[in-house]
């Protein structure tokens, strides 16, 4: 919300010395954040003034149409005498009114205006357009033509209100209030301790029954709808230049009378207003749920396609304009510059449903001015003062007649009541404010306050954010202060460090960065139709997803079963920016819905919730596991003098998994798997033992080429995800430091004949297994295929080194331990000794 200073002023008697900077301070003081405060009209310098164009000569022989004009800036020159300039723009023509910049002046950017010659004439001056000024958009597309009754040599820069400051505020969602000048200004006055003009305290004649009729069918969506007429407007009338210099400071650009009258009570009082041609409806103005399909052209000339939950406004013809949302083609105001403008007007002031607003908005993918303030709750009590306000404008500034006739349908509704304990914000700030504060704080919001050690509290209809004693205690605490909190820090209890959870995903990230990767974070929000592209089966349990009722995206309405998507999304990213040799790494939580869907009770904030309460809501949200994953491709080794290097490949992916199982303390058993998004031929599936079972936990290698092609990904590009919670599950606990011996190693080969469908990593948990403990490595060092050793079958060479921690091994304890693994891997795989 951009909130010009003077505008400010009408409505607070601020001190004549305090800056926009001052007023910044105060209202960050209040709660309100207020970002930058903009200075307008910086460095610009006079003489710069209204002029009345005498003659244009066009002149020829240019690549662009060029006009030597004399204006008339009366005595502002100092001569009295025509001024002559050169000016390339064609909206204007003689006798109109224009700003003119004389020789002397500093415009906007410390441009200095000075006679010079150009296109074989001297201009001295220039004829201003709204942009060189710093005015932003005009509507006018070229110079700014003024209205005639301003008398030539008057000073521009104090008309136009050119030097201003504006303070743009961030408007949290549950402060719409701060959307609209009134409320910036309750605040001020709040900041300020001052009295408050309110512009919503207007008379306002009571509803009749000869107003333009109006039926409502849907009272949940629409409980108060106020119709206005006026008749007799003059089409050519034009708004004047406060009114859009005002919506210009705001950030709003001027169209036509009618509807700049309608922003600006908008920006006044926030309340969002409607004007329909009165020629172009037909019939009863309706409100209802639109027809599923239905079609509605919108103000923007895009054609939409309604869903049944849009609130639309509806005519004898049918929908006319998608409620809160944007106004319908088909009763747009006509411009003053039409033909058959338009002269009589219905206002629309109503009140909709918030959530209705923001979900059709976001369908639609409509952000409009009125939707950002219904979605974050508009002040019902406010729709009949704001269509008296546009009426009075309308009359005023168009030469319009207002009808008696006033329409106003009102669902009944109770005031909303919070009873509250007198000393409650002192318990939530541990702070002693006193019961006189507290109430006289809560008045100052609006607030009705009632009894005296338990308070009633009647919240003012401009604020529906405060539903609940704890934001009674809010508004006191920002409105004293939060600078005057006292800092507390809280006493940790001894002993108590990181979980063995935590200590493992921060080795994890150590480890994969020691590695050479890098992390990425990625949002925990996706679409389903990534699981298409990465090739997941229909029945895919990863495709059952925790979908979000009101996401930021509804491109990506669910929460995540893999890293995979979001870390393959940065790597494209990083590769279509330059960056082609890439290894990322994220580890994070992902999200699996449960079998039996259970609603989360809502836990007290009083006292702490019992564990049987926390375990109830635990029951009720998503299985969330901790995963990690790794992407690579490009060159994994660089190129250089030192040798060739070499590309990522699966190896990589899975040697980043037998990184993690070591800070886990787990054993890693990698078997030849085939799985969605990987190669059926270069994919690694991986697997632990928990609890005596043999559970996967993962898959690595190489992502197959239609994932690949589907995703815009580099080729070859491998990937790597397994559940850190299963993985940590197999581990043996704390880490211990490495056995370091120092007696001799024994070391014993063995080659081991298996079927070709064995992996070798079976095999070699098998002969580990056997082993024992006196088993200080294993390395598989050969495979051999041929003739042989028979047709089906692999040869698999391993080197098994011995060594014991308290003596030296002899030639029997070795040969021993060497036979026990050879007998459990003959067992388990089928395995029979090369050469036996």
């Amino acid at each position: 919300m951009r909130v010009p200073l003077s505008w400010l002023r009408e409505y607070v008697d601020l001190p004549a010395t305090e800056t926009g900077r001052d007023v910044q301070a105060k209202l960050i003081e209040v709660g309100l954040e207020v970002e930058t405060v903009e200075q307008l009209g910086t460095g610009l310098k006079g003489p710069l003034v209204v002029g009345k164009v005498l003659t244009i000569e066009e002149l020829e022989g240019f690549k662009k149409p060029i006009r030597f004009c004399t204006v008339d800036v009366g005595t502002a020159n100092g001569t009295g005498e025509p001024q002559e300039i050169v000016c390339g723009a064609r909206n204007f023509a003689v006798g109109d009114k224009v700003v003119v910049v004389l020789p002397g002046a500093v415009l906007p950017g410390d441009f200095a205006i000075a006679a010079r010659k150009t296109y074989g004439k001297t201009s001295h001056g220039m004829i201003c357009s709204g942009d060189e000024l710093g005015m932003g958009d005009d509507g006018s597309g070229g110079i700014i033509v003024l209205p005639p009754e301003h008398e030539v040599g008057t000073d521009a820069i104090e008309l136009l209100e050119l030097v201003d400051e504006v303070l743009d505020i961030a408007v949290t969602p549950d402060r719409g209030y701060a959307l609209s000048m009134r409320g910036v200004a309750r605040e001020t006055a709040i900041a300020y301790g001052l009295p408050l003009r309110d512009p919503a305290l207007l008379d306002v004649p009571a509803p009749n029954s000869f107003g333009y009729p109006v039926k409502i069918s849907d009272p949940l969506g629409c409980d108060r709808f106020t119709a206005r007429t006026v008749t007799g407007l003059r089409p050519e009338a034009r708004s004047p230049i406060w009114l859009k210099r005002r919506l210009q400071k705001a950030g709003m650009r001027p169209i036509s009378l009618t509807v700049d009258i309608a922003n600006y009570v908008m920006l006044e009082l926030g309340q969002p207003l409607h004007t329909y041609d009165r020629s172009q409806i037909q019939g009863t103005i309706g409100v209802r749920r639109a027809e599923q399909g239905e079609k509605l052209t919108t103000l923007d000339g895009a054609q939409r396609v309604l869903d049944a939950e849009d609130l639309v406004i509806t005519d004898e013809r049918g929908p006319i304009g998608l409620a809160g949302v944007m106004g319908g083609a088909n009763t747009e105001i006509a411009d003053h510059d039409e033909e058959g403008g338009t002269t009589d007007v219905v206002i629309e002031a109503a009140h909709f449903d918030a959530l209705s607003i923001a979900r059709t908005a976001r369908r639609h993918k409509l952000g409009s001015e009125a939707a950002k303030r219904y979605e974050r709750g508009v002040d019902p009590q406010a729709a009949s003062a704001a269509a008296q306000r546009t009426v009075d404008l309308l009359v005023l500034l168009a030469g319009g007649t207002a009808e008696a006739g006033v329409t106003e349908i009102i669902a009944p509704t109770a005031p909303r009541t919070i009873t509250m304990p007198a000393d409650h914000p002192d318990k939530v700030a541990g702070v002693t404010y006193g019961r006189e504060t507290v109430v006289r704080r809560l008045q100052q919001v609006g607030c009705d306050v009632y009894g005296q050690d338990d308070l009633t509290v009647t919240v003012p209809s401009w604020r529906p954010d405060l539903a609940e004693p704890n934001d009674l205690a809010e508004e006191v605490i920002r409105l004293e202060g939060y600078e005057n909190l006292p800092s507390t820090l809280p006493k940790p209890p001894a002993g108590r460090g990181l979980t063995e959870r935590q200590r493992l995903h921060r080795r994890v990230g150590r480890a994969l960065a020691g590695a050479g990767y890098v992390e990425a974070l990625s949002y925990p929000f996706i679409g389903e139709n990534v699981f298409d592209q990465l090739g997941l089966e229909a029945d895919d349990p990863n495709r059952r997803v925790v979908k979000l009722v009101n996401p930021l995206s509804d491109e990506e309405p669910a929460l995540r079963t893999t890293l995979l998507p979001g870390l393959l999304a940065a790597l494209r990213r990083n590769d279509g920016r330059g960056s082609h040799d890439l290894a990322l790494f994220e580890t994070g939580l992902v999200f699996h819905p449960r079998q039996e869907l259970k609603v989360a009770v809502r836990l007290p904030v009083d006292r702490r919730p019992t564990d049987e309460e926390i375990a109830s809501l635990t029951d009720a949200l998503p299985v969330q596991p901790r995963h990690a994953a790794v992407v690579l491709a490009g060159a994994r080794e660089q190129a250089g003098w030192w040798g060739k290097g070499r590309p990522a490949d699966w190896a990589d992916a899975v040697e980043a998994a037998r990184t993690l199982a070591r800070e886990a303390g787990a054993e890693l058993i990698v078997d030849q798997g085939q799985y969605g998004p990987w190669h059926p031929g270069r994919c690694a599936e991986l697997k632990v033992v928990v609890d005596g079972d043999i559970v996967s936990v993962g898959h690595a290698g190489e992502l197959h080429p239609r994932v690949v092609k589907a995703l815009h990904l580099p080729a070859r590009t491998c990937a790597m995800e397994l559940d850190l919670d299963r993985l940590a599950q197999a581990g043996e606990g704390t880490l211990r430091a490495p056995r370091i011996s120092a007696f001799p190693v024994a070391t014993q080969d063995v080659a081991l004949i298996v079927d070709k469908e064995v992996p070798a990593a079976v095999v070699e948990y098998y002969l580990t297994g056997g082993a024992g403990d006196l088993l200080e490595s294993i390395r598989l060092f050969d495979v051999f295929v041929g003739s042989q050793i028979g047709e089906g079958k692999k040869s698999l060479a391993y080197a098994l080194r011995f060594r014991a921690p308290d003596r030296t091994l002899t030639v029997d304890e070795a040969s021993a331990a060497r036979d026990a693994a050879v007998a459990l891997a003959a067992e388990h795989t089928g395995a029979v000794l090369r050469g036996a």
